[in-house]
């Protein structure tokens, strides 16, 4: 199993962060990829891609991020794409539910983010909470499309995820497809082509079911999969093996 998103450097882990990792590797998780949500926290998942030989940084700055962005950020994060363990810009975005950051603010960082990405020739790691068609205009204007990249912890309509698939985009799917009022979920976990499809936890968020409450860690992927297994009628080692596949290809992961 690939883990395609996770907070590992989140002080939810500061007790015990290394044994939590090393756990997650023994359980079953061959990968994780760690995006950062700005400057200091992208450095800390590069430190970290740098202790664990199979756990990947992106590096970026997250909507809710956005209004500390400052001049000279861009540089140094186009400086830190250079790691050989960096394999995407983000987690960017736009958030409209908590609007800690100004819109029009969440929109330019989210260009110059994405303008990055171009010349840098990574994918993007992409965060939309209440701001489908906003995001979804930038992303074609911006020319994601060039880049790739994946919708994390979908919350869009299933029209809109094929829409994102019709770009080249992936869409990640984690612990809420096993909540009870996933229901427009579940048809997008239903339709996404098996090429497009990525699995994640958002650790230590977005727990599954039967652990929702709890801090979540990359072991429990194994819900989402088993999940997936029933709305997609296939199977968990079916769809561990293509999700892994789609990982590796959209990260340039080697297997």
């Amino acid at each position: 199993m690939i883990d395609s998103h996770a907070h590992y450097d989140n002080e939810k882990y500061d007790p015990d962060r290394d044994e939590v990792i090393r756990a997650c590797f023994t359980s079953g998780v061959t990968h994780i990829v760690n995006p950062g949500c700005d400057l200091s926290s992208s450095k800390a998942a590069i430190l970290l891609a740098e202790t664990y030989p199979h756990l990947y940084a992106a590096v970026g700055f997250h909507p809710h991020d956005a209004s500390s962005f400052a001049a000279g950020d861009m540089e140094r994060l186009e400086a830190l794409c250079a790691h050989p363990k960096v394999v995407a810009v983000g987690e960017i975005g736009l958030d409209y539910h908590y609007d800690f950051s100004p819109r029009d603010m969440q929109k330019d960082v989210l260009r110059q983010h994405i303008a990055l990405a171009r010349r840098v020739h990574k994918p993007v790691i992409l965060h939309d909470r209440e701001s489908h068609r906003d995001v979804m205009d930038l992303v074609r204007s911006e020319g994601v499309a060039e880049t790739g990249g994946v919708f994390h912890c979908w919350s869009g309509s299933p029209e809109m995820a094929m829409e994102a698939v019709s770009l080249g985009l992936y869409i990640g799917i984690g612990g809420s497809v096993t909540f009870r009022n996933a229901k427009k979920l579940l048809e997008v976990a239903a339709q996404v082509p098996d090429d497009r499809l990525l699995i994640e936890t958002d650790s230590p968020y977005m727990t599954p079911e039967p652990y929702r409450g709890r801090r979540n860690w990359s072991a429990l992927l194994v819900h989402v999969l088993e999940r997936l297994a029933e709305i997609r009628g296939s199977t968990v080692p079916e769809l561990d093996r293509l999700t892994t596949e789609n990982a590796c290809r959209l990260f340039r992961i080697p297997v």
